[in-house]
């Protein structure tokens, strides 16, 4: 291998400063473009019953709607594909076209979704092809959340940390409202057997249509100074190896793989397996009902990623994990405790609100991730320990979930509270409340360097 001349230097790190005009045009379009990809991602898991009849047809409602459970987990499945390999990519040629690219490859499987046949029409084909649309969802998927929570980190002013990323975080979120809002509609203009012959494709042929949009929008994202000073030490990226992330950042990987284990699971629980799977599914609530109390939580979730961001600037990482992460602990066993088929709407609502505003601890996983790799190969480590975990974790939750409720209704409390108290130990390690630069000495990242230069010379 020939020799090559790399900068030894470490790159910047953002400055104390005031939010400019263009840090608001970046983080507004690079948050909306998230809300409209994620809802792409996730609008599969509001119609899963629906997907169940269609896709994989039976006696056993319980065979059928895992095995639908079972393509959802595919996408999650394939995430570290995409995640590594656009990580890679994205470090030399450029972070802008692989948010575009990501999109594209979300919007293309979406609406081919809307489009799929059922199994009545082709048979075997149908579920295999629904498999394939999902495993592509999730290469797209695995690219964009990793690469959207880097740009952000490194574009927004140290003082504005926490806010930045909660406030990406939070438009990550709104996808899963948009998906919320779109199937009420859904469920409340249509009758179940409409939505069963034909309604059930609008929300996905919407989500290609938004996809669409999302790629048009990336268009006016600039790239920032920092991401500038990156592309121009794009070979380091380019031809660091994933091992040398593993040897040299261990601990970096796995506070990034214990956080996301969080993340996944108060995700998947409580958003978006509870409407159908719990509410409707054991206690029988009405399905409209459910959603909608829902889109509450989910509302609400949305404002926690931004309020417990902010909550970081100003009282620091340790103790914004720990009102987060233990009030989402408490308003679980509220919430899963006092669920009752007699329960009003009202109440219902109420209570997924309030669970659903600490659910916003989420976003601490990206702000303490973010900041515990150097400048060098954090795009590359954070993505490749987020999506190897959310791989794992994300996949296996729904139907781990499944099956532990069939043992107990409060499965959902007892899984989500133990993986909030992980994040609130994994929030007292000196790399996850201080950072790479408070922990490692700051000569590291041009140690890396100076490795790598030996290993491609």
């Amino acid at each position: 291998m020939t020799s090559q001349s790399h900068s030894t230097q470490p790159l910047s790190q953002p400055t104390a400063r005031p939010l400019n005009r263009n840090d608001y045009k970046t983080l507004g379009l690079s948050s909306l473009g998230g809300t409209l990809e994620f809802y792409d991602f996730v609008i599969f898991v509001f119609f899963t019953k629906t997907l169940s009849h269609l896709f994989f047809p039976g006696d056993n409602a319980f065979i059928a709607q895992m095995q639908t459970l079972g393509i959802f987990a595919a996408g999650y499945l394939a995430r570290p594909l995409g995640g590594i390999i656009m990580a890679h990519y994205g470090d030399i040629i450029g972070r802008k076209r692989m948010f575009t690219l990501s999109i594209f490859l979300m919007a293309v499987p979406t609406l081919v979704i809307g489009l799929l046949p059922t199994y009545a029409s082709i048979g075997i084909a149908a579920p295999l092809l629904l498999l394939l649309m999902r495993i592509m969802q999730g290469a797209a998927i695995g690219g964009e959340m990793p690469g959207a929570w880097v740009f952000i980190a490194e574009h927004t002013p140290k003082q504005r940390y926490g806010l930045g990323v909660g406030t990406l975080t939070s438009g990550i979120t709104g996808g899963i409202l948009l998906g919320s809002i779109v199937a009420i509609i859904v469920q409340r203009s249509y009758t179940a057997q409409e939505v069963n012959d034909f309604a059930w494709r609008i929300p996905f042929i919407l989500g290609g249509v938004f996809g669409l949009i999302s790629v048009y929008l990336r268009r006016f994202l600039q790239e920032t100074p920092i991401f500038k000073e990156m592309a121009a030490k794009k070979a380091l990226a380019q031809e660091m190896p994933v091992v040398s992330v593993i040897k040299n950042h261990k601990q970096a990987c796995l506070i990034t793989a214990a956080l996301t284990w969080s993340l996944s699971t108060a995700i998947v629980v409580t958003i978006l397996m509870t409407p159908g799977v719990i509410v409707e599914g054991i206690y029988k609530i009405d399905r409209t009902t459910s959603l909608e109390a829902n889109c509450v939580a989910t509302l609400t979730l949305t404002l926690g990623c931004i309020f417990w961001g902010w909550i970081g600037d100003k009282l620091g990482t340790r103790a914004s994990m720990t009102l987060s992460w233990g009030g989402l602990i408490v308003t679980a066993f509220h919430f899963y405790g006092s669920l009752d088929v007699a329960m009003s709407g009202f109440q219902l609502a109420f209570n997924y609100a309030l669970m659903g505003f600490f659910v916003g601890a989420i976003a601490t996983t990206p702000i303490v991730s973010t900041r515990a790799f150097p400048p060098s190969i954090r795009f590359s480590g954070l993505s490749f320990a987020y999506n190897m975990a959310y791989a794992l974790f994300g996949g296996l939750t729904p139907m781990l979930t499944g099956i532990w409720l069939e043992k107990t209704a409060m499965a959902g409390a007892y899984y989500v509270a133990g993986v909030s108290a992980l994040a609130i130990v994994v929030a007292f390690l000196p790399l996850a409340y201080k950072g790479w630069t408070a922990v490692t000495p700051k000569v590291r990242e041009k140690e890396v360097a100076l490795q790598i230069d030996k290993v491609v010379s």
